[in-house]
């Protein structure tokens, strides 16, 4: 009952994060208001929610990851995949390497191979809070898919390289030839494994579904158990179930553009896959604040291990190693960028410091620090403490909360009035696929209205009838194939036409609610009429 009760006020506390982040006066990320009501729950109630890493790992990574590399654009990942390859591998590397050194100079207390671990569990940046800040700041669209996919990727190797700097320290021993091929072995057999099973069960899905029809409420949860097999089956392999994830959530991308699946099915896997990203993500940063009285709590015994007495250098601490990480990656960030331009021959001049600034302030700490730093084993093998286990979940909670404040403050400064590099225009793009949808419609229309008409004495009302639609589309045809002045007038049009259209549709749900209080309209004809009502609004809306 206790477990229930908790989830519950989990859930709640996720509800009033969305309520609260609307009524404050200030611009505040939901992520930040989400840690506060945890801190909050954490200091009201009696319970304390016990992290166990693993489970952790299996509940929320698997399916936001597998979300994330379903959604994300494919083909904006390969045109920036040169760019997000040097973050999500280079950068986490050298994060790795240079953040290990400072933090063991800065804290001798902490031992070399466990400050590579602080700083592996440190490299990954987060989206979700990114996102959650872009909602009040839009950040550019290029630059929040590179983002995106930085963040797919550097998970992996960040908890890649965390799971040899444990084993350094547990063992005392490291092999870099040895650490190279086992990180081959878990980044390809983890991509392999959840692109393979993603593949395999797309394929029997869809020949199941034409033999014996389509249920959507099964679709609906294959969908939901596709990341969790990757996962599960990736690590039983000893291989980056993080990975598997991604790689699962890329091939569906590629499964389903085949529009196999029913309309209806995809209208409500879209909603069920939005609730579980906003309950997921929101669960996330409610428990970071659920732990951070636990861990202020030990302040006062964590900052003994670093032969000071006073809590205060706690937060020098934080501050360096936000500083540090924010170094590192605004040097980066400019290198690759300027590496890039260099071998594109782009002779133009440096990058512009506000977009390599931007780019900085944008690699905010999250989930995946909070629950790498929890993987920290309690123990060595000789039965004896964990070296500086509890000074490193401290800092590592420290800089998730730092980096959360600095962006939502820094990002919007940066942001406003930002000019990106031009885009190219894809409306014509757009104009074409319009243009060949509507003449495959009029082709199928036509195919159709002579099969049905066909040994029919009313031959004519199919005629009428077909002709009355494809005039829909030839108009359709007609407005995408002007000239440009004339295109943008009918899309002016078609923008007024659209506003006409909700505000009809809108009157039209009105009086079907007041007919059912009125008793003149049954719930259930009702609830049918609104559904419609709702899909051709959403068609509009979008």
């Amino acid at each position: 009952m206790e477990t229930i009760t908790i989830v519950l006020a989990l859930l709640f506390a996720v509800v009033m994060s969305g309520v609260a982040s609307r009524l404050l006066p200030l611009p505040i990320p939901r992520p930040l208001v989400q840690i506060a009501l945890g801190a909050v729950v954490g200091l009201a109630a009696d319970w304390r929610v016990t992290l166990d890493p693993e489970i952790f790992f299996l509940l929320f990574l698997p399916p936001l990851l597998f979300l994330d590399g379903w959604r994300i654009p494919r083909e904006e990942l390969l045109r920036d995949g040169k760019t997000i390859i040097e973050l999500a591998l280079g950068l986490v590397v050298v994060t790795v390497v240079g953040m290990g050194l400072f933090i063991h100079w800065m804290i001798p207390a902490i031992p070399l191979a466990v400050a590579f671990a602080l700083a592996a569990v440190i490299s990954p940046t987060d989206p979700i809070a990114v996102s959650a800040i872009a909602q009040r700041a839009p950040i550019p669209s290029r630059m929040m898919h590179i983002l995106e996919g930085e963040s797919l990727l550097n998970d992996a190797s960040g908890l890649v390289c965390l799971r040899f700097a444990v084993a350094a320290a547990m063992t005392g021993t490291f092999s870099l030839y040895d650490a190279a091929l086992n990180f081959l072995w878990v980044a390809l057999g983890g991509i392999a494994l959840g692109a393979g099973l993603t593949w395999a069960v797309g394929k029997l899905k869809n020949w199941i579904s034409r033999r014996l029809g389509e249920d959507s409420g099964s679709q609906i949860l294959i969908s939901l158990l596709i990341p969790f097999g990757a996962y599960l089956v990736a690590e039983r392999l000893h291989c980056s179930g993080i990975l598997a994830a991604v790689a699962a959530g890329l091939t569906m991308g590629s499964v389903e553009g085949a529009g196999q699946a029913q309309a209806l099915t995809r209208i409500r896997r879209t909603t069920f896959w939005d609730v579980i990203q906003f309950a997921a993500n929101g669960i996330i940063f409610v428990l970071l604040g659920e732990q951070l009285p636990v861990i202020l709590s030990r302040a006062s015994e964590t900052v003994e291990l670093t032969g000071h007495r006073a809590p205060w250098w706690l937060a020098i601490y934080v501050v360096a190693i936000n500083l540090g990480l924010a170094a590192l990656r605004f040097l980066w960030v400019w290198l690759s960028l300027k590496l890039t331009r260099f071998t594109s021959r782009d002779q133009r001049s440096s990058p512009d410091w506000r977009i390599v600034a931007a780019m900085s302030f944008a690699g905010v700490r999250g989930a995946i620090t909070l629950a790498g730093v929890l993987t920290i084993p309690l123990a060595m093998a000789d039965g004896s403490p964990f070296p500086a286990r509890d000074l490193a979940i401290f800092l590592a909670a420290g800089v998730i909360v730092t980096s959360l404040l600095v962006a939502s403050v820094g990002l919007p400064w940066l942001l406003h009035g930002l000019t990106m590099p031009a885009e190219p225009s894809r409306q014509a793009e757009e104009d074409a696929a319009r243009v060949g949808a509507a003449q495959a419609a009029i082709a199928a229309i036509e195919r159709v209205q002579h099969d049905l008409a066909e040994g029919r004495g009313d031959a004519d009302v199919y005629v009428a009838a077909a002709a009355r639609i494809m005039d829909g589309y030839r108009q359709r045809i007609e407005s995408r194939q002007g000239t440009r002045e004339a295109n943008a007038a009918e899309r002016r049009s078609e923008r007024i036409e659209r506003d006409l259209r909700l505000a009809a549709l809108k009157a039209e749900r009105t009086a079907i609610f007041r007919m059912v209080r009125k008793r003149e309209l049954g719930s259930d004809l009702a609830r049918k009429l609104i559904r419609e009502l709702d899909l051709m609004e959403a068609r509009y809306a979008g």
